[in-house]
This record gives C-alpha cells, sequence and structure tokens, in this order.
C-alpha cells in the first residue's frame, strides 16, 4: 500500500468530507488523527448514546467503528472518488458506558482496484478492548 504522507491539501480535502457528515455531528464523533490509509476517531459517550443500564447502545459503536473505516479508505481516494459500505462485522467484546471516551481505530488490511478491506478496533479511555469489526468498502467514481 501507499506509504507516502498525506498532504496538506489532501489533509484539507479529508477534513472538509468529514465536516459534511452530519450524523458523524449528531453523535459526536471527532476526527482525531488521519493518515494514509488509517484514521483514529473519538467519542465521548452521553447518555442519550446509552440502553438500559448506562451501556452503549450497539448501533452508536457500530457508527463509530462504520465512519473510522469509512475515513481510513477516504484517505487513499483521488478527488472525486467515493465509497461505501459493503459489509460491517462488529464483535462486541465488553460493555462500554457513559462518561466514557472510546476511541476507534482503523487501518486497511488490503485495497484493490475497488473492494477495500478495513479492521478497526474500539477502545475505551483506560485502553480496554471493547469492540473489533471488519468491514468492505466498494471505490466508484
Amino acid at each position: 500500500m501507499d506509504e507516502r504522507p498525506l498532504t496538506p491539501e489532501e489533509l484539507e480535502r479529508i477534513r472538509a468530507a468529514f465536516a459534511r457528515v452530519p450524523y458523524a455531528r449528531l453523535l459526536g464523533i471527532e476526527l482525531l488523527r488521519v493518515e494514509r490509509g488509517a484514521a483514529t476517531l473519538t467519542l465521548n459517550v452521553r447518555e442519550e448514546l446509552t440502553r438500559m443500564e448506562g451501556i452503549v447502545h450497539g448501533g452508536a459503536l457500530a457508527s463509530l467503528l462504520d465512519t473510522a473505516a469509512a475515513f481510513a479508505v477516504i484517505s487513499t481516494l483521488e478527488p472525486g472518488q467515493r465509497t461505501v459500505t459493503v459489509d460491517l462485522t462488529i464483535h462486541y467484546l465488553r460493555p462500554a458506558t457513559s462518561d466514557t471516551r472510546l476511541h476507534a481505530d482503523a487501518r486497511i488490511l488490503r485495497a484493490g482496484r475497488r473492494l477495500v478491506i478495513v479492521a478497526i478496533e474500539a477502545k475505551d479511555q483506560h485502553g480496554d478492548l471493547i469492540s473489533t469489526a471488519t468491514t468492505t468498502y466498494v471505490k466508484q467514481g
């Protein structure tokens, strides 16, 4: 895979793309770090993102994982190219609770001409592994 650092222009394009994701804003997902083929996003869990007993809703966690993967892929796209999720497999390993800061680290495992396979790990602020996921994206354009 391409190991070149992202240019300032590429970083700006990625940040601008992230700013155009209203769903991420709604959840409170933040773009912490991006490099070519990898991204780290964070989410401060608040009560609205939990289910019974204050545990983070699986859908909120899935959204964090999927969004991190998307930006790992976006970091490799050419201007004008797009990507969409084909599948997402999540393993929920331990519960996370409200007032937790989650970090999702995504990295591309394999990038073909059209399909990209990404692995993601979500950890809490203590470094405890909360979930893992793999996903496939398809490049368009």
